[in-house]
């Protein structure tokens, strides 16, 4: 071999070494899936009632895209804080993090930090799309391309198309919790107009039908208004639980990745 075919193969050695998997990545047969409706940089606060009280708030963003596992991935950030005035009753500091792939909205890691009153938990688990495997600190578990943890389901649900649904039909979504796979199916209910802090809005209601894994650890359904426009933006949700229902509503919002035409 001549020197300079030696160097060329040097140089394709060190390439693939070094910035190949990068290659192999963009290779990898991901699926690509349109999204107009949320970007780095937006965020959504909500008041989260409880009957006719302000029990916290909750907060919504995507701060930025983060690299993992070779891919551009929106870092999402969900959490719940009690109010101080509600802390003596039923403190809660509720953290979600989830890495979407930003091509294929589909998550690579997902994150929960629960502290409700005398109740904690910490789970995280790795998605090897690649693979079909779910890591957690408990073990290696089978996954289905493209499964979702709850809080990437949600926002691939604000990318669907609901225009052509009729009330009852459902998409078919499946989340990774634990340690299995549970369905979970999203039914559209119609839509509504919704006044909030935040504006009048018209809507699309949908509801998740979440066996496990949930923002919540409700009793009941989940109802959720949506923006009747391409953002999706959630304006509304009504949870049910133990005693009552807990109601987040939509109070500012920052950030969007176009105009809201469903505002009045």
């Amino acid at each position: 071999m001549s020197n300079s075919h030696k160097k060329t193969a040097l140089l394709a050695l060190f390439v693939i070494l070094f910035a190949g998997s990068e290659i192999l990545y963009a290779q990898s047969g991901f699926r690509k899936m349109p999204n107009n409706a949320f970007r780095a940089g937006e965020k959504l606060t909500f008041d989260v009632k409880y009957g006719f009280v302000t029990a916290g708030v909750a907060v919504m963003s995507i701060p930025r895209i983060r690299k993992i596992s070779g891919r551009d991935a929106y870092h999402i950030n969900f959490e719940v804080n009690s109010v101080e005035s509600f802390d003596w009753m039923y403190r809660v500091r509720d953290r979600y993090e989830t890495f979407m792939d930003v091509e294929g909205l589909f998550p690579w890691r997902f994150e929960q930090h629960i502290r409700e009153g005398k109740y904690s938990r910490d789970f995280s688990a790795f998605f090897d799309q690649r693979k079909g495997k779910a890591r957690t600190s408990e073990g290696q578990y089978d996954i289905p391309k493209y499964v979702h943890d709850i809080v990437s389901a949600f926002y691939y649900a604000r990318t669907v198309d609901y225009s052509k649904m009729k009330t009852g039909d459902k998409i078919h979504l499946q989340n990774f919790y634990k340690d299995r796979v549970y369905d979970l199916d999203v039914k559209y209910l119609g839509k509504e107009r919704v006044k909030v802090a935040a504006g009048t809005f018209d809507c699309v209601i949908v509801e998740p039908l979440v066996l496990e894994g949930g923002l919540f650890k409700s009793e009941g359904n989940i109802i959720i208004w949506l923006t009747d426009d391409d953002l999706k933006v959630p304006v509304k949700v009504k949870t049910k639980v133990v005693v009552g229902s807990i109601d987040a509503e939509l109070t500012a919002y920052e950030g969007l990745a176009g105009k809201l035409t469903s505002k009045r």
